[in-house]
């Protein structure tokens, strides 16, 4: 079935595709070096630790600029903004193919996240502003499940292609940006309603850090403990790298089948019901993978915590859409910003727990959803 539309022109159909499939590219383009750090060591003539800076370097200016991205592009135009920086994507993955050092390649890299960051918080609020708002949370399900596929095939095509080349992975990405800019988004809102500049105190307000807070907590203590669920499978079940790999992937694969399923759920009994639906799942999960004494079983219950991540993320997303009219893509840029900088926190923190006590490790990050979400989720705005 196809994504939600309302009746419109063809090319704003079109569109309005195009919305859901630049909600794929930025996480696609994310992990597409994941499954090749070996051959791009081999290119680069270094290890492959080394060649792992390449994530590093997309995600840090990713985060970093999101912080301010989504007003800018709020000040703009959405529309010219995506745009830009869909070019931005292309050139830079052009250069990312060619790059004969690993200095260009990671320079290109960097430069590859700070224009994913003027996409991702913009095509969010540009979805918000083409659907009828008690479809919202059905359209967020379709972008979340789009972002999942991103996530979840690029290790595998970058995989692929690095058997033949890396580089070819590039030259697909350029490709897929290239269409992107041709097909762009929807229309602005009308001049009249672009007169105020929004400003990044709207997009900072004590409501939207606090779903930040709450949208770092939901994601880095369920689908953030990716690293923590490889452990146990290792050092427990003697798993090894291929089948843990496998087991993961469930996560994602379940957040994809059931992220319009979610999203019409949203709709039905608000965002913020759905986040606290989404904590309480995710704190069965968390407790259940660290308990589970069987690997399928804990297949199983990993693939339960896509289903809580979709509840927490989409549900956030549906509300702080709402917090600040005059600048949603500013308000969600921060959101996203505050989401993976608590992602980036979640191996550091709970890590060294596990290590001293496995079970508290998983317990850590149960008591922080029972706790954090429902004492820091701001209430729910209706328009």
């Amino acid at each position: 079935m196809d994504p939600p539309l309302t009746r419109a022109s063809p090319r704003t159909r079109l569109a309005r595709a195009g919305l859901y499939a630049g909600a794929a590219l930025g996480p696609f383009g994310g992990g597409i070096t994941v499954a090749m750090l070996p051959e791009l060591g081999a290119s680069f003539d270094v290890s492959g630790a080394t060649a792992s800076l390449s994530i590093t370097a997309y995600t840090a200016p990713f985060a970093a600029v999101m912080l301010v991205s989504g007003t800018l592009g709020e000040r703009w135009g959405r529309r010219r903004t995506v745009t830009l920086a869909y070019v931005a994507y292309l050139i830079t993955s052009v250069v990312c193919l060619l790059a004969p050092t690993l200095p260009l390649f990671l320079a290109a890299r960097a430069l590859q996240g700070a224009a994913n960051a003027f996409t991702t918080p913009l095509l969010l609020a540009a979805l918000a502003s083409s659907v009828p708002a008690g479809r919202l949370g059905r359209a967020l399900g379709w972008f979340g499940s789009m972002q999942a596929v991103g996530q979840t095939s690029a290790p595998l095509i970058g995989g692929l292609a690095a058997e033949v080349d890396w580089r070819i992975a590039f030259a697909g990405v350029a490709v897929v940006a290239a269409l992107l800019a041709v097909i762009g988004v929807p229309s602005d809102k009308p001049v009249g309603q672009l007169a105020a500049r929004p400003s990044l105190r709207t997009a900072w307000q004590p409501s939207v850090l606090r779903a930040g807070v709450v949208a770092a907590v939901g994601w880095g203590c369920i689908s953030g403990l990716n690293f923590l669920v490889a452990l146990r499978l290792e050092e427990e079940f003697g798993v090894g790298a291929g089948a843990r790999g496998l087991l993961l992937t469930s996560l994602g694969v379940a957040g994809l089948l059931t992220a319009r399923l979610v999203g019409g759920g949203i709709d039905r009994i608000g965002a913020r019901r759905s986040v606290l639906l989404g904590s309480g799942l995710g704190v069965l999960v968390v407790i259940g993978v660290g308990l589970a004494p069987t690997v399928w079983l804990i297949g199983i219950v990993w693939a339960v915590g896509g289903v809580a991540t979709q509840f927490v993320l989409v549900g956030v997303n549906a509300m702080v859409l709402r917090l600040a009219p005059e600048n949603t893509g500013g308000t969600m840029s921060t959101v996203q910003a505050v989401r993976f900088s608590g992602a980036a926190l979640s191996p550091v923190v709970i890590t060294p727990v596990y290590h001293a006590e496995p079970l508290a490790g998983f317990l850590l990050p149960a008591v922080l959803l029972a706790v954090a979400v429902p004492t820091l989720i701001p209430p729910e705005r209706r328009t």
